[in-house]
């Protein structure tokens, strides 16, 4: 049978993904790209290191979900969905099935090998990149590295603007009005790896993700109309966009969508920021200037007085992780990265400028600004 591999590298981690549906692992070359210089490789080629493989074989799927519910097992959330865990512990490794999802998991972590089967070709394609990024974490985070919760952007030097908040404060706001405002490539709109560096700094890399931007801010970043031309033309964004979203935009509605106090928002794969709307992917950078924004409607931006600083609570940790508990033995470590590591990050990125920032909904402003407090002008 004809299989298919694509090779995940970052910072001398590495894993690879092999499955015979080349849907799988085109699927994991899109969503990693760049970042994690996602390429094609030789499936025979693939002898050693981390490796995933994924198969879409409803059968095979019928035997390994009816092999874990005979066994003694657990039951867990995992990627917000009921997990069934049977441990093989003579073989150290686990079993997994996921009724819901239709997906079903085999692990050895001491033999690096994770395996994926399930009956629909995008929930297999999707897992798969969600656990082979997991694994990268893992070998990231055994390495000294630690996960921030930042964006990131980074310009031609590979000076790197971190951007801090709690969820709405603004660091996807203030990373792309960057990106739109300058010659700068976007590292990440969420959360980062951050580890020390001989030099006395903080270096920088990216964390693959989808990226969730409200309508309004789509409006205002002037993609809007991009975005709504190619999904009339039938191209689509990420697939845990809710429907509603997709509707308003093929209808050209760009009021903000909203339910039970939560904003639905465009889901936008990595490699459309690129492709869509021109905006680079960065790779690595060193950490330069830390911003603290927040957003207030119809204000003029400017910067404010802050005693804020980087804290433990920027640090993503195995408590913040919920959705994707280690239940394969994937990390070894806490999922944000060891205490020493993120004390040493903390203490390093003290030392650099600091910048509170009030944001209003004028992207051209905001950019404006931010250029002038980060060094860009």
């Amino acid at each position: 049978m004809t299989a298919h591999a694509v090779r995940l590298e970052s910072a001398g981690a590495t894993v690879t993904v092999v499955s015979p549906e080349r849907a799988v692992t085109d699927w994991s070359a899109r969503y990693f790209g760049p970042w994690w210089k996602a390429a094609e490789v030789p499936s025979e080629s693939v002898c050693a290191g981390a490796v995933v493989t994924a198969a879409v074989d409803t059968k095979q799927y019928d035997d390994v979900a009816f092999s874990v519910t005979q066994a003694p097992h657990t039951s867990t959330e995992y990627a917000r969905a009921q997990l069934l865990l049977a441990r093989e512990v003579s073989a150290g490794a686990v079993r997994a099935v996921s009724p819901m999802q239709a997906l079903a998991y085999r692990s050895e972590p001491g033999a690096g090998r994770l395996d994926v089967v399930g009956c629909q070709t995008e929930d297999v394609a999707t897992a798969t990149a969600r656990l082979a990024r997991e694994v990268m974490r893992g070998q990231l985070l055994r390495d000294g590295w630690a996960v921030l919760h930042a964006s990131a952007v980074v310009d031609e030097s590979a000076r790197t603007v971190l951007t801090f908040g709690d969820k709405g404060a603004g660091k996807t706001t203030t990373a792309l009005a960057l990106a739109v405002g300058g010659r700068v490539g976007l590292l990440a709109n969420d959360r980062v790896f951050v580890r020390p560096n001989d030099r006395g700094g903080v270096d920088v890399l990216p964390w693959p993700s989808a990226a969730a931007l409200g309508l309004g801010l789509l409006k205002a970043l002037g993609w809007f109309a991009e975005v709504r031309e190619r999904l009339t033309a039938g191209e689509s964004l990420h697939p845990t966009q809710d429907r509603r979203v997709t509707d308003a935009i093929r209808a050209g509605d760009a009021m903000p969508l909203w339910e039970g106090g939560k904003e639905l928002k465009t889901q936008v794969f990595p490699d459309q920021f690129p492709e869509w709307f021109g905006v680079p992917l960065a790779t690595e950078g060193e950490a330069a200037v830390l911003v603290f924004p927040r957003i207030e409607a119809g204000a003029t931006p400017a910067v404010e007085e802050t005693s804020r600083t980087v804290n433990d609570a920027d640090f993503m940790s195995g408590r913040t992780e919920d959705r994707y508990p280690d239940v394969f033995g994937l990390l070894g470590v806490d999922g944000g990265g060891a205490e020493g590591a993120r004390s040493s990050v903390a203490r390093l990125l003290s030392g650099l400028p600091h910048h509170a920032v009030v944001l209003g909904h004028d992207v051209r402003a905001n950019a404006d600004l931010l250029a002038k407090v980060t060094g860009r002008v």
